[in-house]
């Protein structure tokens, strides 16, 4: 190829770039792998003119779209310097690629003194490419930074549809579909976390496009902070995707020789459908998103105390509790708020990260035995970077949240937000969270963050960005203090959940919500972008007290099987017979943890009332299907399921192995026909994926679990 162009690839995506120096670089192929096309012919047949109405010469994309270049739309670099220096050209000088699979692409604007290093790369591994931009002020006069996109990426043009990701607390990854118009799409989050509405993802496909097949473009912006993401199609037909960092006014401000380097945008191409796009991204998470300390070992059955006793704390009652734990089968007994200090309600002790002798007159350590005395791990619950107001920390240092100087804070669960900026509060942090783990040998963090950073000034200036690494930091700080410790994400549920932070921690808590119905739809939209493996997904009390919705503890206990596995409900008040159902649960989870947290996730195509999830084995040969109902239907039966990702010609057995006893309203039904209760009937992967399953009529609310083995 000549050195006008350059191509990275895996065995299945490619990007073609043009890099001729002294040019402007831009993007000419982002897709499958071409095996016989040529660079040069790419370009030729990129060939646009020039317009009536428009500029003398046709402008091209490049991967910035900067200002100076006159090109239409949205820019992905808005800088200046007091005003001036905003009309930035970036034309390449040097192109270093270190691999197949990566390159770098150095540009500068030698007028206005700024160097751009532009960081690509295509995982071996999963396909997903990784795209980051570096800008350096070579001035000796400060630069103050606007925007700086990841990449502006061009989309391909039978990409017409935008899948969006919003929501709210306790209803997180709700999806929306609009047709992508002439115009702008964009979402801003200056939340100061990924956020519950906000959520730095996009989807991009064809009116054509389905889980299964069709082409499809999916969009991540690894970054725990404030963010804008936005796709624009402009008049002439040129449309493009950015991601990056969104600062408060005069918040990234470079001195001479300063860079900044943007959040990492994860892209993923796909023509199998979504689930194409949906399987890159799990594959790269599992195995170049987290650090690998983790690879190897089981999703530990959960047991969170937050439903089962709030703040109302007793010695007497956790340590039951963990015997009725144990004796179903938990292997992780994680202690929430209301350990600490004042900690009462959710009004004071913030801040004050040692145990209430008040509340536990021995300390924690007896606690803490008696969990691994009956086999389990120890975990517990820190809110590190808030403080209440009523609280010591914050009588001895108010000066130790972040503020605009003269503005009211505004209320937010009665706490304020530390500034993990100033070294001493983040090692004050450290030391308090550091003891805790090693006096109780704690195994697990639950790290929650339950308000949003409305006035986030450090020294009066915009600091979310300095906020963010500092939390990053303090993750990271932590576990390399104890290389075993587990760290889960949480921010009120799905607040924080995104690939920055996945970097340093181990799980994410996808929702507040335990009421089942919401959770098979906020898990479904989660499963776009994340693994089953690290979505706690966890058993609620019968009583949602978020939605006030009653659910059976099969439904609530399906449920929970696809994916990180936990409960939190009072196991004291439960009977007797849910209790086995609860124990039957976690068998089968037990049982097939590996195939859910390894298998290959196909979201099935079904009408609204239900959702259909299917998980695959590499190797083909089982599966297990999630079948929920989520509403009732109009017809008299249920249509036909059809199962995904199997081997056409292999044979499987398939049985209904949840829930049990009699389902169907009316019988004789498949279930009993094919004996799917018993020892189940075989078919050809062939009859399953493409005539499929008739479901039995069954009430409302109810999810059935089918197991595939191959004969």
């Amino acid at each position: 190829m000549p050195t006008e162009f350059i191509s990275i690839a895996s065995a299945n995506t490619q990007l073609v770039l043009d890099v001729k120096i002294g040019a402007r670089p831009r993007i000419l192929y982002w897709g499958s792998v071409l095996k016989t096309a040529e660079a040069e012919e790419l370009k030729l047949l990129h060939q646009r003119q020039w317009v009536h109405g428009g500029a003398g010469v046709d402008i091209h994309s490049s991967l910035s779209n900067e200002l100076g270049a006159g090109k239409a739309g949205a820019s992905g670099f808005l800088a200046h310097r007091n005003g001036l220096d905003w009309a930035a050209v970036f034309k390449v000088v040097a192109v270093e690629q270190t691999s197949e699979g990566r390159v770098r692409i150095k540009c500068e604007d030698q007028n206005l003194k700024l160097k751009v290093d532009y960081d690509l790369s295509i995982d071996p591994f999963s396909d997903v490419l990784e795209a980051s931009t570096e800008i350096t002020n070579c001035s000796d006069r400060e630069l103050e930074l606007d925007w700086c996109a990841s990449i502006c990426m061009p989309l391909d043009q039978r990409l017409d549809r935008i899948v969006g990701f919003t929501g709210r607390w306790a209803f997180e990854f709700s999806q929306e579909d609009v047709e992508l118009f002439r115009g702008s799409y964009v979402r801003e989050n200056k939340n100061g976390r990924t956020s519950h509405d906000n959520f730095p993802g996009l989807l991009v496909k064809s009116k054509f496009t389905g889980e299964e097949q069709g082409i499809a473009a999916g969009f991540h912006l690894g970054w725990s902070g404030n963010n804008r993401v936005r796709a624009d199609k402009n008049a002439d037909q040129c449309s493009f995707v950015q991601m990056g960092e969104m600062f408060f006014p005069g918040e990234m401000k470079l001195a001479a020789n300063e860079c900044y380097k943007t959040p990492v945008l994860y892209a993923a191409w796909s023509e199998n459908g979504l689930n194409g796009v949906s399987q890159q991204f799990h594959k790269h998470v599992r195995n170049s998103v987290l650090d690998g300390r983790i690879r190897d070992r089981v999703r530990p059955v959960h047991y969170n105390t937050w439903e089962a006793v709030y703040f109302d704390h007793s010695e007497e009652k956790l340590m039951t509790l963990a015997q009725k734990a144990s004796e179903i089968g938990v292997e992780r007994f994680v202690l929430d708020d209301g350990w600490f200090g004042s900690r009462r309600s959710d009004k004071s002790g913030l801040g004050d990260w040692d145990v209430s002798l008040d509340v536990y007159e021995r300390g924690l350590q007896p606690l803490a035995d008696k969990v691994r005395n009956l086999g389990m791990e120890f975990g517990i619950w820190f809110e590190p970077e808030m403080v209440n107001p009523d609280s010591d920390l914050y009588r001895k240092h108010p000066d130790w949240v972040l503020e605009a100087p003269g503005v009211e804070q505004v209320p937010f669960r009665d706490q304020y937000v530390l500034n993990l900026t100033i070294p001493e509060v983040s090692d004050y942090l450290f030391d308090k969270m550091s003891h805790t783990v090693d006096a109780l040998n704690v195994a697990y963090v639950k790290w929650d963050m339950n308000r949003e950073l409305h006035h986030p000034g450090s020294a009066g200036r915009g600091s979310v960005h300095e906020q963010t690494k500092a939390v990053y930091a303090l993750m990271r700080r932590l576990r390399d203090a104890h290389p075993q410790l587990e760290i889960e994400s949480c921010a009120s549920g799905g607040g924080r959940t995104d690939y920055g932070v996945l970097r340093h921690t181990d799980r994410i808590w996808t929702s507040d919500s335990n009421d089942a119905l919401d959770r098979q739809r906020i898990q479904k939209g989660a499963s776009y972008f994340f693994p089953l493996d690290i979505m706690g997904a966890h058993i609620g009390p019968k009583h949602c007290h978020i939605t006030g919705r009653v659910f059976s503890i099969e439904y609530r206990a399906a449920t929970a099987i696809f994916g990180h596995m936990g409960l939190e409900l009072n196991l004291l008040s439960e009977e007797v017979d849910e209790l086995e159902v609860i124990k039957k649960a976690i068998e089968i989870y037990k049982s097939h943890r590996e195939l859910l947290h390894a298998g290959e996730l196909h979201r099935v195509e079904s009408p609204d009332y239900l959702n259909v999830i299917n998980v695959v084995a590499p190797d083909q040969s089982e599966a297990l299907m999630s079948c929920a109902k989520l509403d009732s239907y109009a017809t008299s039966l249920p249509e036909r399921v059809r199962f995904a990702g199997l081997k056409p010609e292999m044979k499987y057995r398939v049985q209904l192995i949840w829930p049990g006893g009699e389902i169907s309203r009316t019988g004789p039904s498949i279930v009993e026909r094919a004996d799917l209760m018993g020892k189940g009937s075989v078919f050809s992967g062939e009859a399953l994926m493409k005539h499929g399953l008739q479901l039995p009529e069954t009430f409302p609310d109810m999810c059935l679990i089918f197991k595939v083995k191959s004969e």
